[in-house]
């Protein structure tokens, strides 16, 4: 017996997720054990394997899937599997619900829905049945109670509990003739009788075993249940899009046989749907008094042998525009356009309901006519028509607008002596940039041209003019004065803390505007401020006004007040000689290594040696190197450098519970001065340098092809001789120190490294009295692609020094601890090509030619 498929309407997602992967079953993708698996899954519910196929093709599975399905099946030994439970006596089964989404779960995978199912049909209610999201299945719920009217017949089985002074439960099934075997009693008919009718049958039986059950006060009671409930076949014919004989739960209504069969098709009926029990119409389906009134003749339970009969559809009707279900709906005779109108849920808001155009179709052609909003109940619909509904016109009835310097600018309804003043006085008045002198009226006529009405709106609001009228459309633009000129702005350069662009006021000093800016850095000068003003009169090669400025550290009103104009551009120089300490670094064999500040101009390498505390005993002096900064060095301007000690001085500051008053202001400042992006815009310029210099040394590398690939280095090593520096303080060795430079001094080298074409690279010890040629051959001496003639050394402290010739006698560098010897090679050999090698022979037997002539002669 195959029990319906139910889906939950409690996730209806999951369920139209589950149905469209049930559709697409695709089982050339399943393996045997798959197939296996579907099949237990199938017994577990209750489903022989033909009554798997069945539930299969009643949720859409197609039937090549489902012909190759019933081979796999067959072909396969199945014995293993569990047959189908049976019930057994004294064990109550309950009603099975079986879900067919389960069977195939993770059996299958998920398939885009057929091309043919993304265009939605317009007729009304088609989704309904049919749908690859749908997710109503209006499947019966075999749990509830037994309807009062339902007939048992073969199939059904029955829990017959004894209880009271005598107890017992019994089993019984009504078999193929109708009837069911009552243990002790024999068979007993119950086909063709309800519930009620059956229970007093049995009872009857059953009395004259168990004697309390009779008289008016028994002792012994029955009460008959229902089981698992018998399957019905019910035949769906004509106009569907599935129709056939569909096996169903004996719960199963025509809603419920709608669905298995996909429901009517293009031409079938939604109103008329007849069912058909033995020979006989004893029920007529509308199925828009479910979808209208979500009324469904649920009620109505289908019987073995029904037929559903969907015939063609009488008419129909087309609705378009601003309805809230713009449809084709199918309609009775007599029916209204009222009527109709509820079907499509009525207008939307936008819709004009005074009148309704319809095409009808009379005689061999079509007619307009016009429905007016009295005759929407008595205008009888007509097969064929196609009805408009248009939207309201986008158009004001009563409308002006008032916009610009008005305390309240918008649209305002045009009243009965609505005048300009009037208007303005609803808008909360001018507002005080309003420019008075000139306002515009934009009057739109009948014939939808314009008309511009200039005004003097000073005159009209004081009085002197007489008022205006207005009229609908008008458009009233009272312009601001700051509408009509140039925004007025003054600026300010150089050192203030935030220098930018500020809105100008009358009366603003230096000083105001300094104040704007946040204030002076510490690095601005006082006496040379200069302001940049714009020529008004502009002669031949002059562009600005330059005024000079002197005023107070402390931003207090001078004497001389120079007051700005708008455009005005106050630059604020650096002071003279100012700058943020310089340090230097000195690390390796000194007794105080660490960072130094640069006392003055002056300051060589032999001062910070002697404020590090001299040389310790293991420094290598020969060896000592100078790091220094090269132009194209990034160097962080004084800005960034103090917005960044601001920054560390705001995180500590940050971290510490326990600040003072003072402290905690002063962390509020450091919050509100460091939010700004000067920062950034410091970093930004000093990145801008060093991008220039950059691109001009790529630019020269371009030009330049023997130059081959530049690389730039922001740091060098500059070779310095220490104890010649040592020696004589303030000599030309003893350089002057720079912004960032590092001395290093070395411990007391012992090594010497051989780098390059020797036979093999090494580093050995370092012996005194010894030349290049002992160290060479210490590492096995030349290799035989080595270039001897251009062998050099680079000694610890940087300096380098090349093999020399001289008469042929090459003279080698000499060494020191801590050198490098570098043997170049002679670079790969390029064998002759065969023109080459004829070209070269040619010239020899050339030349000695020549030369055999001029000894001849």
């Amino acid at each position: 017996m195959i029990q319906m498929v139910y889906f939950s309407l409690e996730n209806p997602v999951a369920n139209a997720q589950s149905f469209q992967e049930l559709a697409n079953l695709n089982v050339d993708e399943l393996s045997d054990d798959q197939i296996k698996t579907l099949v237990e899954r199938a017994a577990e519910s209750g489903l022989s394997e033909s009554e798997l196929i069945q539930a299969a093709r009643l949720r859409g599975v197609p039937a090549s899937e489902l012909e190759k399905l019933k081979d796999r099946i067959d072909a396969l030994d199945l014995t293993s599997s569990p047959s189908r439970p049976t019930g057994q006596v004294g064990k109550r089964n309950q009603r099975n619900q079986v879900d067919l989404s389960e069977i195939t779960r993770g059996l299958k995978r998920a398939q885009q829905p057929q091309a043919s199912e993304n265009n939605p049909t317009s007729i009304f209610g088609a989704d309904l049945f049919y749908n690859n999201q749908r997710t109503l299945t209006f499947e019966p719920n075999i749990n509830a109670p037994t309807p009062k009217n339902y007939i048992l017949g073969p199939g059904d089985m029955l829990y017959v509990d004894i209880y009271g002074q005598s107890e017992r439960y019994l089993e019984m099934s009504i078999n193929a003739d109708g009837a069911a075997i009552l243990e002790n009693v024999g068979p007993v008919s119950l086909s063709g009788k309800s519930i009620e009718e059956a229970t007093a049958i049995i009872k009857n039986r059953l009395s004259a075993f168990y004697g309390g059950m009779n008289g008016s006060n028994p002792s012994t009671f029955v009460q008959v249940t229902l089981g698992n409930v018998k399957s019905i076949k019910v035949h769906l014919v004509g106009e569907l899009r599935l129709p056939g004989t569909f096996t169903l739960s004996a719960f199963s209504t025509v809603f419920n046989a709608l669905y298995a069969a996909g429901g009517p098709n293009e031409n079938g009926t939604y109103r008329n749907i007849k069912l058909v029990r033995k020979n006989k119409t004893v029920a007529t389906i509308d199925i828009y008094e479910f979808l209208i009134h979500g009324t469904a003749n649920l009620n109505q339970q289908l019987e073995d042998q029904d037929v559903i009969l969907v015939e063609p559809f009488e008419s129909r009707v087309t609705l378009e525009g601003e309805v809230k279900r713009p449809k084709i709906f199918e309609v009775k005779s007599e029916e209204t356009f009222a009527q109709l109108l509820k079907f499509a849920g009525g207008f939307t808001d936008e819709a004009f309901k005074d009148r309704i155009s319809v095409s009808r179709i009379s005689g061999k052609e079509r007619s307009v006519s016009d429905i007016f909003k009295n005759q929407f109940d008595i205008f009888t619909v007509k097969g064929g028509d196609k009805y408009q509904i248009n939207k309201v016109l986008n158009r004001y009835s009563n409308r002006v607008q008032i916009k610009g310097a008005v305390f309240r600018s918008g649209d305002y309804a045009l009243t009965d002596g609505l005048t300009l003043k009037k208007l303005i006085e609803n808008a909360d008045g001018v507002r005080g940039e309003a420019y008075l002198d000139r306002a515009s009226i934009l009057r739109t006529h009948d014939d939808l041209s314009t008309e511009v009405i200039s005004i003097n709106l000073r005159e009209i609001l004081n009085g002197s003019a007489s008022d205006i009228p207005l009229q609908r459309e008008d458009v009233i633009r009272i312009s601001s004065i700051y509408d009509l000129q140039e925004e007025f702005y003054v600026q300010i350069t150089g050192e203030v803390k935030k220098p930018g662009t500020y809105p100008f006021s009358k009366n603003m000093t230096v000083e105001d505007l300094i104040i704007l800016a946040g204030g002076l850095r510490e690095s601005a000068s006082t006496q040379d401020i200069e302001i940049s003003r714009r020529v008004g009169d502009p002669q031949e090669g002059m562009f600005s006004t330059l005024i000079p400025v002197q005023i107070n550290q402390n931003l207090l009103p001078s004497e001389s007040v120079h007051t700005l104009e708008a455009f005005d551009n106050v630059i604020i120089r650096r002071r003279p000689n100012f700058t943020l300490e310089k340090m230097v670094y000195i690390e390796g064999q000194v007794n105080s290594p660490g960072a130094f500040a640069v006392q003055s101009a002056q300051e060589r390498i032999s001062d910070v040696v002697r404020r590090a505390g001299g040389l310790t005993n293991f420094a290598y002096p020969k060896g000592a190197t100078l790091i220094r900064r090269t132009e194209y060095y990034n160097t962080e301007s004084e800005q960034i450098r103090r917005q960044m000690r601001l920054l560390d001085l705001q995180e500590k500051l940050s971290l510490d519970p326990n600040n003072t008053e003072a402290q905690e202001l002063l962390l509020e400042r450091l919050f509100k001065d460091l939010g700004n992006n000067s920062l950034e815009k410091s970093a930004a310029e000093s990145s801008a340098v060093f991008d220039v210099k950059k691109e001009t040394i790529a630019g020269i590398a371009e030009s330049k092809g023997d130059f081959g690939q530049v690389k730039i280095r922001e740091t060098e090593a500059v070779a310095i001789d220490l104890q010649k520096i040592l020696q004589q303080p303030g000599s030309q060795f003893d350089l002057i120190l720079e912004e960032g430079d590092i001395i290093s001094i070395p411990r007391q080298l012992q090594t010497v490294r051989l780098r390059g074409n020797v036979v093999y690279p090494t580093t050995v010890r370092y012996e005194q009295m010894r030349g290049l040629k002992h160290y060479i051959d210490k590492a096995g001496g030349f290799d035989n692609r080595s270039n001897r003639k251009r062998t050099y050394v680079v000694y610890a402290n940087g300096d380098v020094a090349r093999t020399k010739s001289f008469l042929g006698i090459r003279v080698y560098p000499q060494m020191d601890a801590g050198a490098e010897i570098f043997v170049p090679s002679k670079g790969p050999r390029i064998p002759l090509k065969p023109g080459e090698l004829v070209g070269l022979t040619t010239g020899l037997a050339t030349l000695v030619l020549i030369v055999t002539q001029i000894r001849q002669n």
